[in-house]
């Protein structure tokens, strides 16, 4: 089957995470993944079927193979008795005449063909046994790679709120571990599972017929050995979750210790992230251990069932044996058939492990796939045609995660095509929020954001980001060549295009002067790049987009003085015919913006040109002047810097 034909959008199921009894709900919900593949799941299960068919077959045969010798050994000593004597013997032995004759003339013929019929049922297993195991590892890396694909997708278009509140090594658990964890299940658990009940069932109804007395003994095992089961899954699937959790947390430390490594060495904090690395990995292995202790008991107790159970039938068959009622052929084919009833009695305690963390990783995986998305495109919303870029802001309040506490407050605003628009203000004022409200990386509380007099809210969030160019304060490369981070948002660009937009971003030079030029490679996280390269790379993968709004985050605040120059007259240029909202930290950035916004504790307090702010804002007049000295040595700076 077609894998991306096959990939399909989940559907949100009822409840939510943490409601009673939602693993296995969960669980239930993955398997119903196989309607995806029925073809591929019908013939596993098929070959099962005939598998388990070919195994109940055996005992049969090797039921007839006993009798034969048996009934053989008994005509040899009938036809060794005399005349008078062979006649009563024939009468008191439970053979007809025909079948004696037989054994007489080819007492080895009937046992070769015997032989020959347990070879064939037993090659028929193997090749249905290949055939199942083959096809469900097959339907099973089907079903992981619909999940994966699932989870990314969901993670891709969840809400910059949703990421606020996750990290992100749990979300790679749980669309690694998680999954694979329920892979195994599905493509092994689940097919044990359906092994051991038909087997189990099967077997039982064979015995029935062939001596039900003897079958009631080991009746009372069976629903001892189920509460057990049920017992010890309601017990481990919460602990499994635990494990998953403090997985999670471990692989948080370790990604966030990795990508923070030069962090971690320059302040000597080496030891202190051994210490937190191992503490998660003794929480974690003393969660594992409290588990592996729950099934050491488990394993030995459904043993000693078991053996009870034999013990009782080797009892109850015995003096069946010595009462004439049972032959030894059907004790050996009875002896056979308790095997497949005890067996898979035995093989549920390994299932049930695995569907406990299977339904515990079900569980975790569906709660990002149900997560909500507080930000996505509302039903009949209409495309954002071509904008002129005019940018309103109507009584905007703003609340994270539905705190009581605003971080916006009554923000009105407008911006008109063309327009530079500067936001200053104190590390916390609000500034951020503001202009990730306008690609709608968040919904506001109340009020309004329009763009060209259209809601956010009711246009299709890809149709209005690809009209927004974007470059924020924390500068994210991806792996691969500077072409490719350039090219990121318009892959299609030309070779011209994208040389055109490094040069507006003051790229163009550095990028030449490596050995592989455009095709050099960033290295993860763009580590082989200096903060100002990176920088000047993400400003011309903006510019590759030729938006009409352009917001720029403090975007000169990596790089040095000379280059922040190159920059700024660059941006002074691409922003002319460009709605644009800039943050920046030195007033001398954005003296020519139409509009300067003063942001304190979520409001704007006061607004203009830099003419008309300094002589109406106390707060803007402060901010110029303790800067005043420092943009002045700037400036004188800058030519020498630029020459050097």
């Amino acid at each position: 089957m077609n894998r991306r034909k096959s990939w399909r959008k989940p559907r949100d199921g009822p409840g939510g995470p943490g409601a009673r009894g939602g693993g296995m709900k969960d669980l239930g919900r993955a398997i119903g993944y196989l309607g995806r593949y029925r073809r591929t799941t019908a013939l596993a299960y098929a070959s099962l079927f005939i598998s388990i068919g070919a195994q109940l077959v055996v005992p049969q045969l090797v039921q007839n193979v006993i009798d034969t010798i048996t009934q053989g050994l008994f005509a040899q000593q009938i036809l060794a008795l005399p005349e008078t004597d062979r006649a009563a013997a024939l009468e008191a032995l439970p053979i007809a005449v025909e079948r004696l004759a037989d054994l007489t003339v080819n007492p080895e013929g009937l046992i070769y063909w015997a032989m020959v019929f347990i070879v064939v049922f037993s090659l028929a297993r193997g090749l249905f046994a290949f055939a199942q195991a083959f096809l469900a590892q097959k339907v099973s890396q089907d079903v992981a790679f619909d999940f994966r694909n699932e989870l990314f997708e969901k993670i891709q278009r969840l809400s910059f709120s949703y990421h606020d509140r996750n990290r992100t090594g749990q979300l790679m658990i749980r669309a690694t571990d998680d999954v694979e964890k329920m892979r195994l299940f599905i493509g092994q658990g689940l097919l044990l599972a359906v092994q051991a009940i038909v087997l189990l069932i099967g077997s039982l109804a064979v015995l029935a017929f062939t001596n039900w007395p003897l079958t009631l003994v080991i009746l009372p095992v069976l629903p001892l050995a189920l509460v057990l089961f049920i017992i010890f899954g309601a017990i481990t699937q919460p602990l499994f979750g635990a494990i998953q959790r403090r997985l999670s947390a471990l692989n948080t430390i370790l990604q966030e210790n990795l990508a923070g490594i030069r962090v971690v060495k320059a302040f000597v904090r080496e030891q202190r992230e051994q210490k937190k690395f191992a503490d998660a990995a003794q929480r974690l292995m003393d969660q594992q251990i409290r588990v592996a202790k729950i099934f050491s008991f488990l394993f030995p107790f459904i043993f000693l069932v078991a053996n009870l159970g034999q013990a009782a039938v080797v009892y109850w068959g015995g003096r069946q044996i010595l009462f004439g009622t049972l032959s030894l052929g059907e004790w050996q084919k009875f002896s056979l058939y308790l095997i497949y009833v005890f067996f898979p009695i035995g093989q549920l305690g390994f299932i049930i492990g695995q569907m406990s963390q299977a339904s515990a990783s079900a569980q975790r995986i569906f709660e990002i796939l149900n997560a909500e998305n507080e930000v996505s495109d509302k039903s009949g919303a209409q495309p954002l045609p071509p904008v002129q870029g005019r940018v309103r802001f109507s009584d905007v309040m703003f609340r994270y995660f539905h705190s009581t506490d605003p971080v916006l407050q009554n923000i009105t605003l407008q911006a008109e095509p063309g327009e530079t628009v500067a936001l200053l203000g104190e590390t916390g004022s609000g500034k951020t929020t503001i202009i990730n409200l306008i690609p709608r990386f968040y919904d506001v509380s109340e009020g309004q954001v329009l763009i060209d007099d259209w809601d956010v809210r009711d246009i299709t969030l890809d149709s209005m980001r690809r009209q927004i160019g974007i470059v924020l304060q924390e500068t994210n490369l991806f792996t691969g060549t500077i072409r490719d981070n350039i090219a990121f948002g318009r892959p299609d660009a030309t070779d011209a295009e994208v040389e055109a937009a490094a040069k507006a971003a003051a790229a163009h030079d550095f990028i030449v002067s490596f050995p592989g030029g455009y095709q050099t490679a960033v290295g993860e996280r763009g580590t082989t790049l200096s903060g100002g390269q990176k920088q000047r790379v993400a400003i011309a993968r903006a510019l590759l987009t030729d938006p009409r709004i352009l917001i720029l985050d403090d975007s000169t605040s990596s790089v040095d003085v000379a280059t922040e120059v190159l920059i700024q007259n660059a941006l002074d240029q691409l922003m002319e015919g460009r709605t644009s909202f800039v943050i920046a930290q030195r007033i001398s950035t954005v003296v020519n913006a139409d509009q300067i916004l003063v942001l304190d504790k979520g409001r704007i307090v006061d607004r203009g040109s830099h003419e008309e702010l300094m002589t109406t804002s106390e707060i803007y007049t402060d901010i110029y002047y303790s800067q005043l000295v420092e943009d002045a040595a700037l400036e004188e700076e800058a030519p020498l810097a630029a020459k050097a």
